[in-house]
């Protein structure tokens, strides 16, 4: 896919306790409509990711950035910026034998997914080229000893 998809950091990292507070509010005002100014921030498009809880069983949303692979699907990055731990979001993708689908909502459109978690080369392959396009995200992982996960999320089918 040939789109630009570079993006400089003109904005500080809000610390590990205003981003689930930050997180809120985008959902809240991406489900409200369609419009640019929400969906596209700082250059980049969104996604809103309904996970089900690991301990909790209650449905959980959150918007991501997403960068498109060369294929043109959708690649977010679990970075919980550069936090030693991963982001909920990402562990609960964790178990997912029985219900493996996400549902996605994007602008003027949702799907479901079955989300991949990239390994090996790929993993190596895809966070270079984001990474030429959002080098922060390197920033992130030096500032962490865990491996920051990349998550595609294909659309396997359309949703109502």
């Amino acid at each position: 896919m040939a789109t630009d998809q570079r993006v400089e950091q003109a904005w500080d990292t809000p610390s590990l306790e205003e981003i689930p507070v930050i997180t809120k509010a985008h959902v809240a005002g991406l489900e409200s409509t369609d419009d640019d100014a929400a969906w596209v921030l700082a250059g980049m498009h969104h996604i809103v990711i309904t996970t089900v809880g690991r301990k909790s069983g209650a449905p959980h949303k959150v918007a991501l950035p997403f960068w498109r692979d060369p294929d043109g699907l959708r690649v977010v990055v679990a970075s919980f910026a550069g936090a030693p731990q991963h982001p909920s979001w990402y562990l609960n993708l964790g178990d997912r034998t029985a219900n493996p689908e996400i549902l996605c909502r994007v602008q003027h459109g949702s799907f479901w997914s079955v989300p991949e978690i990239l390994e090996g080369d790929e993993y190596t392959r895809i966070w270079g080229l984001l990474n030429a396009d959002r080098a922060w995200y390197d920033n992130y992982q030096a500032k962490t000893e865990r491996t920051i996960p990349l998550v595609r999320f294909p659309e396997t089918r359309p949703a109502p």
